[in-house]
This record gives structure tokens, sequence and C-alpha cells, in this order.
């Protein structure tokens, strides 16, 4: 299993624009939304919290929530 600090990025504090980050005590990584999705873009099936075992899954999972939000939300 890698250790979850060597899974951070190079940044001290890493950070996703408009998401608010955690890093659970099991090394897990979750994003909640800072701001709610519009109803639509719920849903559509956008989710506020994700979670992934790395930084940059996160960095995916949030961007493909952000993607079904643009798809239903201009």
């Amino acid at each position: 299993m890698e250790n979850a600090r060597s899974a951070m990025p190079e940044s001290a504090s890493p950070t996703i624009p408009g998401w608010r980050l955690i890093l659970s005590d099991r090394g897990r990584f979750w994003a909640v939304r800072e701001k709610p999705f519009p109803r639509g873009a719920l849903r559509a099936g956008a989710e506020p919290t994700v979670d992934a075992d790395t930084f940059d899954g996160l960095e995916v999972e949030v961007e493909r929530q952000e993607e079904i939000a643009k798809k239903v939300v201009p």
C-alpha cells in the first residue's frame, strides 16, 4: 500500500478551487464542494462529495463532477 504522505502533491497545501480537501486518518483523499451544485446538476448525477486513493485521482473525480454540472447548467 502506498503511503498517503508520498501521494501528496509537492506543494505543502494542495488545493482544488471551489472544493474543501480532507485527508482522512486512513490516507484517503476527500473533496467537498464549497458551493452547492444547482438542483439540475444533482439530478444529472453530480456529486458534491467525492473521494479517491490519491490526490491525482481526486482531481480527476472533481473534474468529472464539474463536467456533469456544466452539461446541465450553463
